[in-house]
């Protein structure tokens, strides 16, 4: 897959400590509607695109004794899908701790993409543009506080 960056624990994203994986691609959909260039990520946007095989990713994190769960996140993981679909399948053959997925899409814009992810166990996806300027608010699922308010996760399946 190709990533901006893999850590291998990350205690900001979710509730345990988790991989973090940053995703190369984005549609900048958060700064188009905003108007304005605000992306939080823009260090990671700008820093070079690795390819690491995902057998490589899977056992990497399968090693590491601290880390519970994986997430997906940095820029826009769905608009990486093929190979993000191609990374759970391999997660899948070896783990089914928590994947989460952040995504500045709106749910109901990849109806089809959930049915997707659903497929799989145990897949968590954190909803939603970021928008400027709102109080953080805790997210139940997720376990962390989200950037603004129509932010949120749900459980597939």
């Amino acid at each position: 897959m190709r990533v901006k960056q893999i850590k291998d624990e990350d205690f900001l994203q979710f509730r345990v400590c988790s991989m973090f994986i940053g995703t190369c691609q984005c549609s900048w959909k958060c700064c188009i509607e905003a108007g304005k260039p605000l992306c939080q990520n823009m260090p990671l946007a700008q820093s070079s695109t690795i390819e690491v095989d995902n057998n490589t990713i899977v056992e990497r994190y399968c090693s590491n004794p601290l880390s519970h769960a994986i997430v997906f996140g940095g820029l826009e993981p769905l608009d990486q899908l093929p190979e993000l679909i191609s990374l759970i399948r391999a997660f899948r053959e070896k783990t089914e701790d928590p994947i989460v997925i952040y995504t500045g899409y709106k749910e109901e814009e990849i109806a089809a993409t959930i049915c997707l992810l659903a497929e799989f166990p145990n897949i968590i996806v954190k909803f939603g543009r970021y928008i400027p300027d709102q109080k953080p608010h805790y997210d139940d699922i997720l376990g962390v506080n989200l950037a603004s308010d129509n932010q949120y996760a749900r459980k597939l399946g």
